[in-house]
């Protein structure tokens, strides 16, 4: 069975899954992996770094998939910004089509400067009002983030039970729903929310062919629900992470009255958890993942992951779900 909605037809693929464009993470083998698996992958610009780089990094996934695949380009704060402008240059020399974009307003100078191309900018959301906000700037698909998302899932806790159809009451351009999904019953859930397809971040770190270390992803598989621990809170900056030691700890010194970034900086640095992924020393370090752990018992590879989900999907929209009708 093939699932067609909005997300399908307008990004070409076969299947409305799109993996999240993660950092450390999104390199040209998982990418290609999902998107030969008939979902879309995505490259993560900061990951690679420079510009020039990233243009090689799209042409080794391109050696390795002929379908369709995205560039993920995300702007934060920074004391030294990244040549953002030099990575969106990068996406429209290559021609790439698509492109997932998260982060801060700036991002809408980027927008600017890919939208004459023909490219089509998904956004990520974690709010109704920023959804909204982003549709009317010209972007084309929102990603809309639930609470339960790894990563930064803003600062109004709301779950994407409430989130995704709230969103969809009032957002008219397609949506794509995240946090929290793994399964074919989180893909149907998403449908009937009002979204018309899933973004998948953790689910996929915890695949064959993510560039991590395997240690990293038994953790995935160890963690239950309880498995992340929210850090930065108190500087209304909250990242959702995997429970370890170092994240036990930057919580507890955090909590203490007049805590600043200063005091766990050491501890939750980008280069400690880029290493982490490499070495699989697990507790020395942060890592991105959501609640969704609670829902990963293997490590299967992309096409596995995908073809499950979407028969999944098929038996309960076609077996539980028509049960229940009566005529």
């Amino acid at each position: 069975m093939a699932i067609k909605t909005r997300i399908t037809e307008m990004l070409g693929i076969e299947h409305p899954i799109v993996q999240g464009g993660m950092q450390n993470v999104g390199y040209a083998e998982l990418a290609s992996a999902v998107s030969n698996a008939g979902g879309l992958g995505i490259i993560t610009a900061l990951t690679q770094p420079s510009a020039s780089a990233l243009r090689d990094e799209i042409e080794r996934c391109r050696s390795m998939t002929e379908k369709p695949f995205a560039v993920n380009v995300t702007v934060l704060p920074a004391v030294t910004p990244p040549d953002y402008k030099g990575f969106a240059q990068a996406v429209i020399d290559a021609g790439i089509k698509i492109v997932e974009t998260a982060g801060t307003a700036e991002v809408r100078e980027l927008w600017a400067m890919m939208k004459p191309h023909g490219i089509t900018v998904m956004h990520k959301c974690t709010a109704v009002r920023h959804a909204l906000s982003a549709e009317r700037g010209g972007c084309d698909i929102i990603s809309i983030d639930g609470f339960e998302c790894a990563g930064h899932p803003g600062e109004d806790d709301i779950p994407g039970l409430i989130l995704i159809p709230a969103a969809a009451d009032k957002v008219k351009i397609p949506m794509v729903a995240s946090g929290g999904f793994g399964d074919g019953r989180g893909l149907v859930a998403a449908l009937a929310l009002g979204a018309e397809g899933i973004n998948m971040g953790t689910r996929f770190c915890a695949t064959q062919e993510a560039p991590i270390h395997d240690n990293v992803k038994a953790k995935y598989v160890a963690n239950d629900e309880r498995g992340t621990n929210l850090i930065f809170r108190n500087l209304h900056n909250t990242a959702r992470v995997g429970k370890n030691e170092t994240s036990d700890e930057v919580v507890e010194i955090l909590k203490k009255p007049g805590a600043v970034f200063a005091d766990v900086q050491p501890l939750v640095s980008g280069k400690k958890g880029a290493e982490l992924l490499k070495s699989g020393d697990v507790e020395n370090g942060i890592f991105w993942a959501g609640m969704v752990q609670g829902l990963i018992h293997d490590i299967p590879t992309c096409q596995e992951l995908i073809d499950r989900i979407i028969g999944d999907a098929e038996a309960i929209i076609k077996g539980r779900l028509g049960s229940m009708m009566i005529a």
